[in-house]
């Protein structure tokens, strides 16, 4: 079951000029930031209390970052919700027959477990699954 919000996910064109608003004007502070090359993406995590805002800039148009913005423009992209076993929760929707992007966990940022599920089967919204690694 979910244990918290891990953090929200915003697909942005340019990593810099976001981070103007939400570093320097909303006063967000900048808790990690990494090129996660596996999922097509810069980003940055920003605090917010005990979860986080994710930005996501896409390496390239053919990520799914990119194919996201292109579709759909920039914006609100994932809500990630924190679980104690990633697998286990996987597989537990799997057989309540919502439909997943990943059958099985991948590394995402800071070496987090993570797996998403398709938003035809969660209310049109992108629902990352996150453990974190410490």
């Amino acid at each position: 079951m979910f244990g918290a919000i891990d953090h929200i996910g915003v697909a942005v064109e340019d990593i810099d000029a976001a981070l103007k608003l939400y570093n320097e004007q909303f006063e967000m502070r900048i808790q990690h930031r990494e090129v996660v090359e596996s999922q097509g993406v810069e980003a940055v995590l920003l605090e917010v209390g005990d979860a986080h805002v994710e930005l996501l800039m896409p390496l390239g148009p053919d990520t799914p970052v990119g194919k996201f913005i292109e579709n759909r423009g920039v914006g609100m992209h994932h809500v990630a919700y924190r679980v104690d076993d990633v697998a286990a929760e996987l597989k537990r929707f799997a057989a309540l027959g919502l439909e997943l992007i990943d059958e099985t966990p991948r590394i995402g940022i800071q070496g987090s477990t993570v797996g998403f599920l398709h938003p035809k089967s969660t209310g049109g919204v992108l629902v990352e699954l996150v453990t974190p690694a410490h």
